[in-house]
């Protein structure tokens, strides 16, 4: 069965599709890993297309955007299909978030460093807490310092919530990564922002471990 790691934020724009896309090809070339876009706006499911489409061979990635009444069943066969399996949520809480979350090894939940996106974390954090799972922050486009950084920290440690110390900065990179379809591990493997998503990979398989 699949390790499952739920992508999950009521905020948009907090990097959701973005961070998923990430993980998926930077784990791609060891891992059989499957995609589940499940959010209305399908950013993931156009990612993924280009990453077909691409001119040069790329390590597979799996994808599925059934949702909806058909999810249960769409969930137990990506299971049983792939050895990790990454879910990009809808950015509301409904049945389908609530099922993904259910279905979680572990929810990962990005936040920028900004008041909107951690207030909208309390009610990810509380659906997680619901369904008795495991959830993680992801501090998101960081800067390296500032105050803004600083508060969020603060706001994060005051609430005790769970948060990966490893953080992304505000990279063009990624971007530019996503819109050919690709990771930043495949586009500039030895840049600074490749190197905190390895940063991140490696928390985050401590965690799962």
């Amino acid at each position: 069965m699949a390790v499952v790691i739920t992508v999950a934020q009521q905020k948009g724009g907090a990097g959701k599709t973005m961070l998923a896309a990430q993980l998926a090809a930077a784990l791609a070339p060891t891992r059989r890993v499957g995609l589940l876009d499940i959010d209305p706006q399908r950013s993931l499911a156009r990612w993924h297309a280009l990453r077909v489409e691409h001119k040069s061979p790329l390590p597979a990635v799996g994808f599925s955007d059934i949702s909806g009444w058909r999810l249960g069943g769409e969930l137990d066969r990506m299971h049983r299909s792939f050895d990790l399996l990454i879910v990009d949520s809808p950015p509301q809480i409904d049945t389908d978030a609530r099922l993904a979350v259910r279905n979680a090894t572990l929810v990962l939940v990005p936040v920028q460093p900004s008041p909107p996106d951690l207030w909208a974390a309390t009610g990810t954090l509380r659906l997680v807490a619901e369904e008795k799972r495991h959830a993680r922050l992801v501090l998101n486009r960081a800067p390296a310092s500032g105050k803004l950084r600083a508060g969020a920290e603060a706001e994060i440690a005051r609430n005790g919530w769970p948060v990966l110390s490893a953080t992304l900065g505000n990279r063009t990179g990624f971007a530019g990564a996503f819109a050919q379809g690709l990771g930043i591990t495949e586009t500039e493997p030895r840049s600074t922002a490749a190197q905190e998503l390895r940063a991140l990979l490696a928390e985050i398989e401590s965690v799962l471990a």
